[in-house]
């Protein structure tokens, strides 16, 4: 194949590259081709949306389409959650961000894992998990391993009686 050939198929062929790279991102959305229902809901985005990056705003589009398939209720817990968001200090806000990208790399079955154990803490009655809340911030890391490795192996009976024991205690 002539030099002159081979250059042009190897810069074709990046050229394509690039064209499906371009492809690959999402294009801007600019307000004005929002629906009025999207505007509502992205309200407060209005101001600066245009400048969202692509991918930003088609994410936020997603929201406003579960926004709509909502219950009253759904709705309402979502508000509420948006508003403990913002009232959270910026640090906190990233360190919530970084443990949450941290949970997304984790396996598939480590995810599920950490969701059962989190669902078992949430069916608890209130003040079981408030106990448990104390017991734990009341704890040194090593403390709270063993905790961890106690706790899993307990009944609900052994579970009252070990969370009404002092913080350090009964480890």
């Amino acid at each position: 194949m002539p030099m002159k050939h081979a250059t042009a198929l190897i810069l074709g062929r990046g050229l394509m590259g690039l064209g499906a790279a371009a492809r690959a991102q999402p294009p801007p959305i600019r307000w004005e081709q929002l629906s009025r229902e999207e505007q509502q809901v992205l309200k407060p985005f209005a101001d600066r949306w245009n400048q969202l990056p692509p991918e930003r705003q088609q994410h936020l589009r997603r929201g406003v389409e579960r926004w709509k398939h909502m219950t009253p209720e759904q709705r309402a817990q979502a508000q509420e959650r948006l508003k403990r968001w913002q009232s959270l200090p910026p640090e906190q806000r990233e360190r919530i961000r970084r443990r949450q990208e941290e949970f997304r790399r984790l396996p598939p079955e480590e995810q599920e894992r950490i969701r059962r154990h989190y669902q078992r803490f949430q069916e608890l009655p209130p003040e079981e998990r408030r106990a448990l809340q104390e017991k734990w911030r009341g704890m040194e890391p090593p403390q709270r391993q063993q905790f961890k490795d106690r706790l899993r192996d307990m009944s609900p009976q052994e579970r009252r009686d070990f969370l009404n024991q002092p913080p350090g205690e009964g480890i």
